[in-house]
């Protein structure tokens, strides 16, 4: 069953598949997360999910059990 993806501040709503890697999704939807090491160490990809909890999209699945799933996008200047 997927899984709408919303993504802010953008707007954009795209479908995705469980388990899918966050960072995937995002560029299927022509979305750009800023990347590093894509490891998850530098959390250059940090990105917050509708329950506030912070992840790095490169390693964070789209989860299961879910109908929507919102990601905030937000920019660190530092990179």
């Amino acid at each position: 069953m997927n899984i709408q993806i919303l993504f802010l501040p953008d707007g954009v709503t795209v479908e995705a598949t469980p388990g899918e890697p966050l960072l995937k999704v995002a560029e299927r939807a022509g979305i750009t997360i800023p990347t590093g090491c894509l490891m998850g160490s530098c959390h250059a990809c940090e990105v917050e999910l509708d329950d506030g909890e912070a992840v790095c999209s490169c390693i964070t699945a789209v989860p299961n059990g879910r109908d929507r799933l919102t990601v905030n996008l937000y920019s660190d200047p530092s990179w």
